[in-house]
């Protein structure tokens, strides 16, 4: 067994509601204490000194410098396994074209889809473990990957194959999704219906067979699929025993209301979202994932994260970390900059970034400090919480754990 400590705040996120708002003064914090580490599993946390008593055999991992700990990061929704690059879209976006305007000009997501077509498995493997990387360097240790960059039988399933070679060698969890109904891809003869019944008979059977993945997701945009395909798509999905998750509302809203209907377990992006979509989220069991690195890196509005939260949504805050539209990858700095626009209290940031985000995963046992719970935290030379937004991603954690294992 192993004890760290002492800390001088341990943020434990235990007794939140999964739902609606969180007030700063909800969050438990233990001063001085210490986390008890045995199996992958934390198996007690409390006062620093009561653990020492209480397991006086411990392994000790002394924590010499002021220090806050938290549970780890979870990053519900990314595009990381990709080649090539967008920097010609973000020029252009930046020169005043829009995200129509350069798909049509042979940017956009077509773009990366070429690149990746051309890339070998290692060339993917590489690229999902150099950009894993950064992300541990953020307290990130659950990730989320979606596929989406083939649009074709060969390369989908060599995206998810890369993904699940890394995820089987890597210290830090990979959940993957097929995204393969990410638009209808240019060399793609017959209609979106006509895609979408392919991919249902052609990819999907294999995806679950070769337990690649047990989630799907489609891009419901009128630049992408519409209301009525996704449907009939996500509902056949479901019905091969497929998690199913919509990017819904990015620039009109809709795909969110249906991913209540469908009882998605998530609908992501929601920047169009109005009075109608929120009501619905709100009443519904789908978690409300906001891209903030979307909104950043298109110049679009934020997702309405505080009336969400206000409606009594389940909300969680992702990266979408992806060579187009959100190439920042910083979780954390996008957090705290739409906490500054949207009015979020720092507890309803760290719960949208820890088991809220988890369960949009369907993942138990993670983003909480609490018995049982998997040994994932991180630690900040700190002696306030308050301090790691503040400083809007520019504070890194100096230590981070994963099941057990210290990483950083």
């Amino acid at each position: 067994m192993q004890l760290i400590g002492p800390i001088t705040q341990i943020v434990t996120l235990r007794g939140l509601s999964l739902r609606g708002s969180v007030s700063d003064d909800q969050l438990e914090i233990i001063y001085n204490g210490g986390v008890c580490v045995s199996d992958k599993n934390i198996v007690d946390v409390g006062p620093y000194s009561n653990l020492r008593k209480k397991y006086p055999n411990a392994r000790i991992t002394e924590i010499h410098s002021p220090s806050v700990m938290l549970p780890a990061f979870v990053d519900a929704h990314t595009h990381i396994c990709w080649a090539g690059t967008r920097a010609a879209d973000f020029a252009m976006r930046n020169a005043g074209k829009s995200y129509l305007e350069i798909a049509e000009s042979g940017g956009g997501i077509w773009s990366t889809v070429t690149q990746t077509r051309l890339a070998d498995q290692s060339e993917l493997e590489n690229g999902i473990i150099n950009r894993s990387k950064k992300l541990i360097e953020q307290g990130i240790t659950t990730v989320e990957i979606k596929s989406g960059y083939g649009l074709d039988i060969q390369t989908e399933l060599k995206m998810l194959q890369a993904i699940k070679n890394t995820a089987e060698r890597s210290d830090i969890r990979f959940i993957s999704t097929c995204l393969a109904a990410h638009i209808k891809p240019h060399d793609f003869t017959g209609d979106q219906t006509a895609y979408l019944r392919w991919l249902l008979r052609e990819l999907l059977p294999v995806v679950k067979a070769e337990t690649l993945s047990r989630r799907v997701d489609i891009f419901t945009e009128r630049s992408a699929f519409d209301i009525e395909n996704s449907w009939m798509y996500l509902d056949a999905a479901r019905s091969m025993g497929f998690d199913i998750t919509i990017h819904a509302d990015q620039f009109s809203p809709g795909g969110s209301i249906l991913a209540c209907k469908l009882k998605a377990v998530s609908a992501d992006h929601l920047e169009a979202s109005g009075e109608a979509e929120i009501k619905a989220l709100a009443q519904s069991d789908t978690v409300a994932i906001a891209l903030p690195g979307a909104s950043l890196g298109l110049g679009e509005p934020f997702a309405p994260v505080r009336k969400l939260l206000d409606k009594g949504a389940i909300v969680a805050i992702a990266s979408d970390w992806n060579p187009g539209s959100a190439p920042m990858g910083n979780l954390i700095a996008q957090a705290s900059i739409l906490a500054s626009y949207e009015k979020i209290t720092s507890a309803e940031i760290y719960a949208s970034l820890t088991y809220r985000a988890a369960h949009a995963l369907r993942i138990n046992g993670i983003g909480v400090i609490d018995f049982g719970c998997s040994a994932d935290f991180q630690l900040y030379e700190t002696d306030d919480h308050r301090e790691i937004l503040y400083h809007q991603g520019q504070m890194l954690p100096s230590q981070v754990y994963s099941k057990g294992i210290s990483l950083i």
